[in-house]
């Protein structure tokens, strides 16, 4: 019998959402090697996440992630929370005992971070941070073929997130347009991704991002206040205007600490018609792979060793069997979703816990992502190139 863990998940909307349909479906789909086993939904407005509770399938609720945290029937805390509160959270989980699985960006600051990974280390807990595109199939898939080469050595690293949600000045003013709720606008909330995403694929080779240069612009900096639901899709009467304290747009040049890799970050909230496009490009000196998220099963492929009549780029529908993931789902040919991303995630961390195996990505990686993130912020301020430094100690 597989060992059960138990999950409290603290946060209830776009992305509590999002995990608990992951809990609930990570058993039925695949073998993981511990079974989560879903005990409590915590949030602050009493209404609002019974009602949640009973739709997403948690047995019990409450409005206190302090208690949650210290109940000994609880394993894993999960957090879905605005940035603001995480560390607070994930602190008093690890010092708890309790394992951790954070949404990302890890933390509202860099020092935030750099306690969160310490205390997740020093109490030796399992931590991981929900970076979830490295689950998409087509992403884990371009890795497999930029590790064996088969695109040589990697010259650019281009990658854009691009969404409108916002274009319209109408649209009210939420947590993530606030600095002291979110952190950063699009920089930290896409580019994170981005960043991620630049590390998983191809650090291995060019090593870690060494340098960086970038601006960022708000192009509406009031906007009415309101009390929307979700911060994306829901719009209540106006309370009055706020002032915009994030970014709507970012864009930064990087260096890598080993190659002479040369990458282009772009992360914006004002690209007018894109509604999710994550698209990371990757050429080498024998080929080059491509990824949309919005044509999430798919992959781009260019080889140059291909005969000269018959280049050009390939396009893979990654849905058979012996792709990353797929055997758990459909028949080939029979396509997944963004929401599957989250189900992986569940069933890797659950074989990490019960394997006694550190998850990836984790609070290491989200520390590291938050100080490309700091030198991004501080290159802006200072109009420069900047290093990327992080405290190891």
């Amino acid at each position: 019998m597989a060992k059960k863990v138990n999950v409290a998940l603290i946060g209830y909307k776009f992305m509590g959402k999002a995990h608990s349909r992951a809990y609930r479906d990570a058993a039925m789909f695949f073998s993981p090697a511990a079974q989560p086993v879903m005990k409590v939904l915590c949030g602050r407005t009493e209404a609002d996440v019974k009602a949640a509770a009973a739709r997403f399938g948690w047995p019990e609720y409450s409005t206190s992630w302090e208690k949650v945290v210290e109940r000994d029937d609880i394993d894993l805390i999960d957090i879905v929370t605005p940035p603001a509160m995480h560390a607070n959270i994930a602190i008093a989980a690890a010092k708890a005992g309790k394992h951790i699985f954070c949404e990302k960006p890890l933390a509202l600051t860099l020092k935030d971070g750099r306690e969160m990974l310490d205390a997740a280390n020093k109490a030796k807990v399992k931590h991981m941070i929900g970076f979830n595109y490295r689950r998409v199939p087509a992403i884990v898939l371009a890795k497999k073929l930029i590790d064996e080469g088969k695109i040589g050595r990697i010259h650019h690293f281009r990658a854009v997130y691009l969404q409108d949600w916002i274009v319209d000045p109408a649209f009210p003013l939420n947590w993530r347009l606030e600095k002291e709720s979110a952190g950063s606008g699009a920089l930290g909330d896409l580019g994170a991704h981005l960043i991620d995403l630049c590390r998983f694929l191809i650090c291995d080779g060019v090593g870690e991002i060494d340098s960086v240069v970038g601006t960022t612009e708000t192009f509406v900096k009031e906007r009415p206040r309101s009390t929307s639901s979700d911060g994306i899709t829901s719009t209540v009467k106006s309370e009055g205007i706020g002032k915009v304290t994030v970014d709507d747009a970012a864009i930064f040049l990087a260096r890598f600490t080993k190659a002479d890799t040369l990458a282009t970050f772009e992360a914006t909230r004002f690209a007018a018609g894109h509604k999710n496009m994550n698209c990371i490009e990757i050429n080498g000196s024998e080929g080059s792979v491509i990824f949309n998220l919005e044509r999430i099963n798919e992959l781009q492929f260019y080889s140059r060793k291909d005969p000269d009549y018959a280049r050009g780029f390939r396009t893979i529908l990654v849905t058979e069997p012996n792709h990353p993931y797929i055997a758990g789902w459909w028949p080939p040919g029979h396509t997944i979703g963004w929401e599957h991303t989250f189900v992986h995630e569940v069933v890797d961390l659950m074989d990490c816990i019960a394997k006694n195996k550190e998850p990836h990505p984790n609070f290491e990686d989200g520390y590291r992502c938050q100080v490309v993130l700091d030198a991004v912020e501080r290159s802006v301020k200072d109009g420069k190139w900047t290093r990327v430094i992080a405290n190891n100690n």
